[in-house]
């Protein structure tokens, strides 16, 4: 099933859609790496006024047909990038890859140098395909109250890399984000 893809800027309306596609990835993505407990922490509840704000601001969705398949965010003036996600049953069909390349395209645009990320412990293999940079084991440090491992990462970007790096992964991924 390889979606025909649409990546266009959120809006106010697809908050709840975002929101439901995160905890899906989360539930699907991430047991094994994080335990229960930090699982139900970080699923529990219903979204807040602040995500429905930050999806305004910094998000982009992947849609097929009227499907939201995939999240991304970007802080375009510090290059953060966050909340990566994709459906479940749309992993593996280069959702998460296009995601990367349009927040990726939308950094080149500015006079950013560099684009960063916090991994989750699952998806830093993902990312490292796609060019980042990231080791060290991290603490994120969540504002529904609790703490995850992650992996800060960086990639340099430029108009005219001499080698550009692709993502080339399967989308096993979900962001260290969780507003």
């Amino acid at each position: 099933m390889k979606p025909k893809m649409v990546i266009r800027k959120a809006d106010r309306g697809d908050a709840q859609r975002i929101w439901d596609i995160r905890v899906a990835a989360i539930r699907a993505q991430c047991r094994g790496f994080y335990s229960e407990e930090i699982l139900e922490a970080w699923t529990k509840g219903d979204m807040a006024d602040q995500f429905v704000a930050w999806v305004e601001s910094s998000f982009y969705v992947a849609t097929d047909g009227d499907a939201i398949v995939g999240t991304g965010a970007i802080d375009i003036e510090s290059g953060q990038i966050d909340a990566v996600f994709v459906r479940p049953e749309y992993m593996g069909n280069g959702v998460a890859r296009r995601m990367m390349a349009h927040l990726e395209g939308l950094a080149l645009s500015t006079e950013l140098k560099a684009v960063s990320l916090d991994s989750t412990l699952n998806a830093a293999p993902f990312y490292r395909k796609c060019g980042f940079i990231g080791d060290a084991i991290g603490v994120y440090e969540s504002p529904r109250g609790f703490t995850l491992d992650c992996i800060p990462m960086t990639k340099i970007i430029s108009r005219n890399p001499p080698h550009a790096q692709q993502c080339g992964a399967p989308d096993a991924l979900a962001g260290a984000s969780d507003l």
